[in-house]
């Protein structure tokens, strides 16, 4: 009757246990919401520049996203990552062959911005006046090298060079200038340019060593491909809808919107219909301008998020064959890309999941995206020390047998057996606060296909690290109640 009795109360303890560890993870995945929200609430109290990055950022975030990829086919990764580097205030370059709409992806920002776009072909014969601008005849009377740069990429927000690696040591110094510190020399004076995001593409990767510092400045990079079968059939055999459009621009890449067949019209008209024919532009430069600057102060980036970036670091530039270099440069603004996602995502804190932005933003050539991606699924999926728990409740266990007939030994056991019972619960809360995470801790900043691949590798290891947990839980609670019961025979019997 008694062991009938240690069974029933095991099993109650177990279910308040269980209980309260999911009441706890509720409530604290509700409260990492309000967090989030009043955090940027507060921040936006303190500075009037701030008001347009309220809760309505994310929603208009979401209509940009929606108008960048309007009328293209499968270029969403494409467009999240352009505009998150913009509100990164980083560049972005895609690597692929021609004729895969890396051009209309920049001109769709400019557009959505209302910003001075600038767009310009290298080659190896390239002058700098074809970038900054023809010098002033006027000034040259007077002793000046001033250029006039009206119109060209010192005034510009937005701008798109292709075969930007073609560009030579007359127009690299002047370009890394720009494209790191904004700023630009012109004569004897030193002027900020407003520029928000470079869009750099290549048919090919950089041969020459003199190229590596201006393919750093590249934080995102992206591998931009044809499409695929399915996607083809739709851009050939639609008449209207998207794949019209994109084959539209495809056959005809310069032509304007009056230009444009009646089908690239409905698709624009579209677009503007969604925004409810307001011409005010769904992102103003103040949402470029101060969005990672917010990110930086409100989010925090835990001591495991900064671990993944560093050990996956180590992983490049130690276990890689052939090493993959990764600057301290590089490595910063790759957290503070994170912050931005996060910030932008509606969150006061970097999650692991947000880590898998790093698979475009850390490669030095296409092929080593993959070994990331690998590498960063591993990280969020690797077993978290099950088997030291496993391992310690077996010494517990042998420990209790020993201390049958001395209660002071016994007592030990059991705050020790307590104390693992809390590491426990613990775990199995964070186990499941990552599970009801799964919607709604969703970036702004992955693909529909993306966040199904990550889910799939995810979510079985989540339930598996889910059972073990509880299950060796379910173990130490019965440990706990057999450690507890006074009765001389029952003790002997269960630890028999």
């Amino acid at each position: 009757m008694q062991l009938d009795q240690l069974k029933e109360s095991t099993k109650a303890a177990y279910a308040e246990a269980i209980d309260r560890v999911k009441s706890l993870a509720a409530d604290s995945h509700g409260h990492g919401e309000s967090t989030s929200s009043s955090s940027t609430s507060s921040t936006s109290s303190t500075s009037s520049s701030s008001g347009s990055l309220q809760s309505s950022l994310q929603d208009r975030l979401q209509g940009a996203i929606r108008e960048l990829s309007q009328g293209l086919i499968e270029r969403e990764v494409e467009v999240r990552l352009l505009l998150l580097a913009a509100l990164s205030q980083e560049h972005l370059l895609l690597l692929g062959p021609p004729g895969t709409a890396k051009s209309e992806l920049g001109r769709r920002l400019s557009k959505l911005c209302r910003g001075k776009y600038f767009e310009r072909l290298l080659t190896r014969f390239s002058v700098p006046e074809e970038l900054f601008g023809p010098l002033s005849m006027r000034a040259l009377e007077n002793d000046e090298y001033v250029r006039q740069v009206d119109g060209y990429l010192p005034t510009a927000q937005v701008a798109f060079v292709d075969e930007i690696f073609k560009a030579n040591s007359a127009i690299l110094n002047t370009l890394l200038t720009i494209l790191n510190e904004r700023l630009f020399d012109n004569g004897s004076a030193r002027t900020r340019v407003p520029l928000l995001c470079l869009v750099g593409a290549s048919n090919e990767l950089p041969e020459s060593e003199e190229l590596d510092a201006l393919y750093d400045r590249f934080l995102v990079r992206r591998q931009v491909g044809q499409v695929s079968p399915a996607g083809l059939m739709e851009m050939l055999t639609s008449r209207t809808g998207a794949g019209a459009y994109q084959a539209a621009k495809l056959g005809h890449p310069g032509m304007s919107v009056s230009e444009a067949s009646e089908d690239e019209n409905e698709i624009e008209n579209e677009i503007e219909n969604e925004n409810g024919g307001i011409s005010e532009p769904l992102l103003k430069a103040e949402d470029f301008a101060y969005t990672r600057r917010l990110a930086e102060e409100t989010v925090e980036v835990s001591a495991e998020i900064l671990n993944i970036v560093a050990d996956l670091r180590t992983y490049l530039q130690d276990s890689c064959e052939p090493p993959i270099y990764v600057s301290d440069r590089r490595l910063v603004k790759s957290v503070a890309l994170l912050q931005v996602a996060a910030f932008t995502s509606g969150r006061s804190y970097v999650t692991p999941k947000d880590c898998m932005l790093l698979q475009h933003v850390l490669w030095n050539r296409p092929e080593e995206a993959e070994k990331i991606y690998e590498w960063l699924l591993k990280a969020l999926t690797q077993d978290d020390g099950m088997q030291q728990l496993q391992y310690l409740l077996s010494g517990m266990f042998g420990r209790a047998c020993k201390s049958l007939n001395d209660p002071e030994k016994a007592a030990e056991v059991t705050k020790d057996v307590q104390q693992l019972r809390k590491t426990l619960e613990d775990k199995l809360g964070d186990i499941i606060f990552k599970q009801m995470g799964r919607e709604r801790e969703l970036t702004l900043w992955s693909s529909a296909d993306e966040r199904d691949a990550l889910d799939t590798a995810l979510s079985p290891k989540l339930d598996k690290s889910r059972d073990e947990t509880e299950r060796l839980l379910y173990e130490v609670i019965t440990l706990e109640v057999r450690c507890r019961c006074r009765c001389r025979y029952c003790r002997r019997y269960c630890f028999s």
